[in-house]
């Protein structure tokens, strides 16, 4: 095409240009640093405009072949001929030099890349939401040598598929997930428990279903992060069919390393960070404590608020099934009782009435039902994601800072150890071991210090995260709200009327 440009026909001066006002963290030019550069021309707005529009600026950036063109452009229209890219075929083994000025004096046009673009994560609980749901259901179980093995059938909304795991294969995706992902949000999985005979107690099957319910949730909260939900393991998690998921789960971590090794702002990320972080953190996590203290308390009482209904449906049904028999009953009445035949009547209305019993008895365990999974399901989903955002900071504490205080105790033993050894001779092949290690200290110490403003990083973002997911308690009240208002509608007056008695 007329006027493309080739990388390696373009002078110094223009690389040197681009270096100045190129994005630290992306390799294109951004349009309003481009517009600046424009501005410092001089040029008249009609050349400019005429300059701009021979220049492709896709998506707000300029690659870099597209500004050495524009630089090209701008020489040819400050040496008074036409900004045209066919004039650039006939200079193309010499490109003109832009008057500018000296390229360090140009790096007060780069815009510093917003905090919005990488460390303000522009969200909203809908869109957290939409991005995927997953149920989770027990299958059939297979028997063992010994014991009956749990399976559970995974189904992805976003990826349209169901895989079968066993609870062994969660436990080694969240283990490759943490490992991967240690500076963010990963909730904890519920407890194994081994099984001990077959399921046939009632505290088994509900901590099975238990059991099936957080797997769930654990399941939602990852497919829904935002640096999760498209990641590599997760979608092995989600969609492998394989024989061996556990096998193809630690193999895709060990192609990739962790979160630090792979984010291309990891290195970068003190750069980004606010100067009052510390404080913003200790202010964030009291407060979801906070939040977190609250709603367990709530979940508590709802919990023994849908326990309740289930009660309650049961002591209305079996209620109902004790007016049943006493109106099924068909005894001969005496013959002292026969002669007023109230007790014949009142069995015919404790019979009907038994129907009314069973109607309220459902309607009450819908309401149980309803308060168990609009309700208190929700809120434990809620009480899982701010348990895992305070299981982050306390791995940031014991975790981060802990190994970054460690590494800078040792290395100022041995700082002290290479004093001594230059006032007291040693052999040379000693100290220059000690020289040695030293200096891969430094390089552990920079190393976790990197990781340290990475971890805040992360810890800011992920901080973000939980204040999207807040509004989620309104809708869980309001769920709540409407439970207990359409439970009082349901229950409607009983049709019974006492039988006449002879005066």
């Amino acid at each position: 095409m007329a006027g493309e440009i080739n990388e390696g026909s373009v002078p110094a001066y223009y690389r040197e240009v681009y270096e100045a006002i190129c994005c630290r963290t992306d390799e294109r030019v951004q349009v309003e640093v481009f517009h600046r550069l424009l501005q410092r021309t001089d040029l008249s707005k009609v050349v400019l405009n005429q300059i701009a529009e021979h220049v492709d600026s896709a998506d707000g950036f300029l690659s870099k072949l597209a500004l050495y063109k524009a630089l090209a452009l701008i020489a040819l229209a400050q040496q008074g001929k036409q900004p045209s890219p066919k004039l650039l075929e006939n200079c193309i083994q010499e490109l003109p030099k832009p008057l500018l000025g000296e390229p360090r004096d140009l790096n007060s046009l780069r815009m510093q890349p917003a905090q919005e673009d990488v460390l303000t994560l522009s969200l909203t609980l809908d869109r957290l939401l939409a991005r995927d749901t997953v149920q989770v259901e027990l299958i059939p179980e297979k028997k063992g040598l010994f014991l009956k093995h749990v399976e559970y059938q995974v189904t992805s909304q976003h990826y349209k598929i169901s895989v079968y795991r066993r609870y062994s294969d969660f436990d080694v995706f969240h283990e490759v997930l943490l490992q991967k992902f240690a500076y963010r949000v990963v909730p904890a999985l519920p407890p194994k428990r081994m099984l001990k005979g077959v399921l046939t107690s009632v505290s088994e099957r509900d901590f099975i279903e238990g059991r099936r319910r957080a797997l769930c949730r654990f399941l939602n909260l990852v497919a829904r992060h935002p640096f999760f939900s498209e990641d590599e393991l997760v979608k092995t998690f989600l969609t492998f069919s394989g024989s061996d998921v556990q096998s193809k789960l630690r193999d895709t971590y060990k192609k990739t390393g962790d979160e630090f090794m792979t984010n291309r702002i990891a290195t970068q990320a003190k750069e980004y960070l606010p100067a009052d972080i510390q404080a913003q953190f200790s202010t964030s996590r009291e407060l979801i404590r906070n939040i977190y203290n609250s709603f367990q308390k709530l979940r508590d009482r709802a919990e023994k608020m849908a326990e309740r209904s289930k009660e309650n449906a049961t002591d209305l049904l079996m209620f109902g099934r004790e007016l049943s028999t006493l109106g099924s009953d068909a005894s001969t009445l005496p013959s002292l009782a026969s002669s007023q035949s109230t007790w014949g009547t009142l069995r015919q209305s404790l019979k009907s009435l038994s129907v009314e019993f069973a109607v309220l008895s459902d309607k009450a365990a819908q309401q149980g039902r309803r308060e168990e999974d609009d309700v208190v399901e929700k809120l434990n989903l809620f009480l899982d994601l701010l348990q895992s955002y305070r299981d982050l900071c306390e791995r940031h504490e014991k975790g981060v800072l802990h190994e970054h205080q460690r590494a800078l105790h040792k290395y100022g033993m041995m700082k002290r150890q290479m004093m001594s050894a230059t006032v007291q001779p040693k052999e040379q092949g000693s100290v220059e071991q000690l020289e040695s290690r030293i200096v891969q200290q430094e390089n552990a110490i920079q190393t976790m210090e990197l990781r340290n403003y990475f971890s805040l990083f992360c810890l800011h973002q992920e901080t973000q995260l939980i204040f999207t997911y807040l509004p989620i308690t309104s809708h869980i009240l309001g769920a709540f709200v409407n439970s207990q208002v359409q439970g009082h509608k349901e229950v409607r007056p009983l049709p019974f009327s006492s039988p006449a008695t002879n005066s």
